[in-house]
């Protein structure tokens, strides 16, 4: 390729950006200026994808992380030949298109991940090379070509590294040694407010080499040819990742280059024709030469090859390697084995009585992990009391570190990367550290299985900091996260059951404290499918009827015996996911919560907030609207009125 071949197409790219941005009067042009020359390096000299199939599993990843520069993204697509039309890049940010204002997973063909939130992408791109890692070395055989080979790569920018979730993430690829991560930061020293002096002023190249980084400097964006050897280096890197500060200047060309009013305004009068002028380019708008397309679109062909070579090497490892070929194939599709789901119905727990539900979550997940080979997960540093690790597979088992956030985004990108199930655990109320990273697997829809421990006041002595009051219903508020809060160890097993099955995030809440297990069976499962059911019921039709998630539905059934002996017809409904009953239809709903009982008391070791639309506005509620204290758990519960007699009481009250 010529250089004047690369300038056109470099200069393509900028204008259909900033071109899309001014018709749109919304975005930012500063990125795709400054940047747009190390994309095209990634994209035409370095990566290996197919536009015609972008879910090629052995396909090299790409994640903009500064996701705000999603114009660049679009052109970049576009120009590639994947399923973007110029129509789609004239619709950037408008209602309906494939276009919106930050890339988003599973809406546009070729984006690999949802950004926007600064950082994420980071992490995310994180958890993609871990993904690679452990299925190459799951799969890749010595006298076959690798099944599992490809690179992750980032343009990654000042706002992101300066957010924790991204010096979290790095700190952990750092000592993984993920040589197959490759960022190329838009080191352009500006942000909203003005130069990043501001307010950051250390030296991020030290600082990654602290973390065990390969650490590259191209002195000018400009340099095609320095991009591609930096990049080359770090691909030859292959017991660190690698970051390649490239020094670009924000909105290159334009008149507003190099200050912070090119970051987030569209470029219009005399900026536009000023930038127009310097890159003479048509007055046209979406201009694109024909030769510049043929430049960009070269690619396709070499992509459609890179994956007909790949695929004749997938058949020839499934003829010498039949078994490991099967399994590779059906994991890769998502596939779960036969039989697991019977296989779960039957898990044991070790004949107690009673059993805290992080306890049957250990024991369930065990389970899984000896019939799934692609569960994987860990925990950030509380493995022992999460009960997250895979007793039998240590190499299934992640160590993520005293690191929350990074380790939710990682999951995140673990699941996108594909192949995989992973799952992490911590104490439900630093759910609120990774709380960015759960509302993305919500939005991009990931298959991840959060565990959530220790999830109330049942805590105990170590008090308020760490017991959870109000995160039960914060994590309900986030749209598509399936939230569980299981009554014991049999509606824990059929959570996981659901959560497995279905490839979408979710929660589960789990208790530090011992809880009787309950009856078993098919109806329990039925049950936590559908969000609820009847637990116990009573004789006729019920005058009251107790309501409760967890820990409380035990108290919820012994204070129902009492109320029941006394002559109240009463019946309890464990209700573990919100989410789940809410999907049923009215028929069933009614089945549960029949809209004549109006006399129904809630009872959840949480705030009381949304439990109105169960309880309805004859109803009432034993909740806790303040902090926890410091105490043992069962002092705490009986101080804060989860006592079968203030069961009893509130229930007779609410009668009159």
């Amino acid at each position: 390729m010529s250089p004047e071949q690369d300038r056109l197409a470099i200069t393509t790219l900028r204008m259909l950006a900033i071109d899309a941005i001014e018709q749109a009067n919304s975005g930012h042009p500063g990125l795709p200026l400054g940047a747009a020359p190390m994309a095209y390096v990634l994209w035409r000299r370095i990566m290996k994808h197919n536009p015609t199939d972008p879910n090629w599993i052995n396909r090299d990843r790409f994640i903009l992380s500064a996701g705000h520069g999603s114009a660049l993204l679009y052109g970049l697509l576009h120009l590639s030949g994947y399923d973007v039309s110029l129509q789609d890049v004239k619709d950037f940010r408008q209602w309906g298109s494939k276009t919106p204002g930050h890339p988003e997973y599973g809406h546009t063909p070729g984006v690999e991940a949802t950004t926007g939130p600064l950082g994420q992408g980071v992490a995310m791109g994180v958890g993609m090379a871990m993904a690679e890692r452990r299925i190459a070395e799951s799969f890749n055989q010595s006298d076959v070509p690798p099944v599992m080979d490809h690179f992750t790569y980032a343009i990654v920018s000042d706002g992101d590294l300066m957010e924790g979730v991204a010096s979290e993430a790095a700190s952990l690829a750092g000592h993984l040694c993920l040589g197959k991560l490759i960022y190329l930061y838009d080191d352009n020293g500006i942000t909203i407010e003005g130069s990043t002096d501001v307010a950051f002023s250390e030296s991020v190249q030290r600082r990654f080499e602290a973390y065990e980084w390969h650490v590259q400097t191209v002195e000018n964006g400009e340099d095609l040819d320095a991009i591609e050897a930096a990049v080359r280096a770090a691909q030859a890197e292959e017991e660190r990742p690698s970051l390649i500060c490239v020094k670009t200047q924000i909105g290159h060309g334009s008149p507003k280059a190099n200050t912070a009013g090119v970051h987030g305004s569209p470029l219009k009068g005399e900026a536009m024709e000023g930038t127009r002028q310097f890159y003479n380019w048509p007055e046209e708008r979406f201009h694109v030469p024909a030769e510049a397309l043929e430049t960009w679109r070269a690619g396709v062909e070499s992509g459609k090859q890179a994956q007909a070579s790949w695929e004749a090497a997938l058949e020839a490892y499934v003829v010498r390697h039949p078994e490991q070929g099967k399994q590779f194939r059906a994991q890769m599709a998502g596939e779960l084995p036969e039989g697991w789901k019977a296989a779960m119905a039957s898990v044991e727990f070790g004949g107690k009585p009673a059993l805290a539900t992080r306890s049957a979550s250990g024991a369930t997940l065990n389970a899984l992990a000896d019939l799934l080979p692609n569960l994987i997960g860990g925990s950030a540093d509380l493995a022992p009391s999460n009960n997250t690790d895979l007793k039998k597979y240590p190499e299934r088992t992640l160590h993520f570190g005293i690191r929350e956030h990074a380790m939710g985004a990682a999951l995140n990108g673990m699941a996108l990367h594909g192949g995989l199930i992973p799952f992490g655990g911590t104490f439900l109320v630093f759910a609120d550290y990774m709380r960015g990273a759960m509302r993305l697997s919500a939005l991009m829809d990931t298959h991840v299985v959060y565990v959530l421990t220790h999830d109330s006041i049942g805590v105990g002595e170590d008090g308020p900091t760490h017991q959870p009051v109000e995160h039960a219903a914060s994590l309900r508020a986030i749209p598509n996260l399936t939230v569980f809060r299981p009554a014991d160890a049999e509606e824990t097993r059929a959570a996981w059951v659901w959560a497995i099955e279905n490839p979408k995030p979710s929660c589960l809440l789990l208790t530090r404290q011992n809880l009787p297990i309950l009856e078993g069976g098919a109806s329990v499962d039925a049950g936590v499918a559908r969000g609820g059911y009847v637990k116990a019921d009573c004789d006729g039709v019920p005058a009251l009827i107790l309501i409760a998630t967890g820990s409380e539905v035990p108290l919820a059934l012994d204070a129902a015996k009492q109320l029941n002996a006394s002559g109240t017809a009463t019946r309890v409904v464990s209700l573990p996911s919100w989410e789940l009953f809410e999907q049923q239809d009215a028929a069933y709903q009614q089945s549960v919560l029949p809209s004549q009982c109006r006399a129904r008391l809630g009872i959840e070791m949480g705030v009381s907030m949304g439990w109105s639309r169960w309880i309805g506005d004859g109803g009432s509620m034993l909740a806790i609207d303040r902090f926890g204290a410091s105490a043992p758990g069962g002092k705490i519960a009986e101080e804060y009125g989860f006592t079968v007699e203030n069961v009893v009481a509130k229930a007779k009250a609410l009668l009159g």
